[in-house]
């Protein structure tokens, strides 16, 4: 894995736990010469994590929004920052550029990413892994929605597959890197011409 794709929060919630495990994420990210892609912002949750893999001397990507940018919350110290024109445009450029996603603790924002990232692994769009650092059992709840979709008839138990998780950094990243992504049918076929 050459990047991986972290989603978190612009806020540092209200628990240091969070802020020590963004940072200690950074650094396993620095330790393995993976790159980071992320949001590109410069506080909460993704400033720390920036700020410890720039610290490190590791490779930071940041994409943001230009409303984002107008509103001076965006990263002027990493490697690269790509300023695009929407949500949708950020989506996209941080799954082109990254070779896994992890959700780390966040709002609405970074469930959303998430979540959408898994569901184009379901439609067959990508098969790179998924995972969420469940810090502080903070995606608990996620992670039972998720089950009871599969209880229910909602989630095909294979799909539920797609989504990794685990409550340590490295132990994640050794998840990620040792995936084999499940054979489900490919739901979209993109027009290669």
């Amino acid at each position: 894995m050459k990047r991986i794709c972290v989603f978190c929060g612009s806020s540092a919630g209200l628990n240091t736990v969070y802020l020590d495990t963004a940072r200690a994420m950074g650094k396993a990210l620095v330790r393995r010469g993976i790159g980071l892609v992320y949001g590109g912002g410069r506080i909460g949750l993704m400033g720390a994590i920036a700020d410890t893999v720039m610290e490190g001397g590791g490779e930071v990507i940041g994409c943001i929004p230009q409303p984002m940018v107008a509103r001076e919350v965006a990263h002027q110290g990493v490697t690269e920052l790509r300023v695009v024109h929407s949500m949708h445009e950020r989506k996209a450029t941080m799954a082109e550029l990254s070779d896994a996603f992890v959700a780390m603790p966040g709002g609405f924002g970074t469930i959303e990413e998430f979540c959408e990232i898994v569901t184009w692994a379901q439609l067959g769009l990508h098969r790179k892994p998924c995972g969420v650092l469940n810090v502080e059992r903070y995606y608990d709840p996620l992670l039972a929605l998720f089950d009871r979709g599969v209880a229910d008839g909602f989630i095909y138990p294979i799909n539920r597959r797609l989504v990794l998780q685990e409550t340590d950094p490295e132990r994640l990243l050794d998840l990620l890197a040792g995936y084999s992504p499940p054979r489900v049918e490919k739901w979209i076929v993109r027009d290669e011409s």
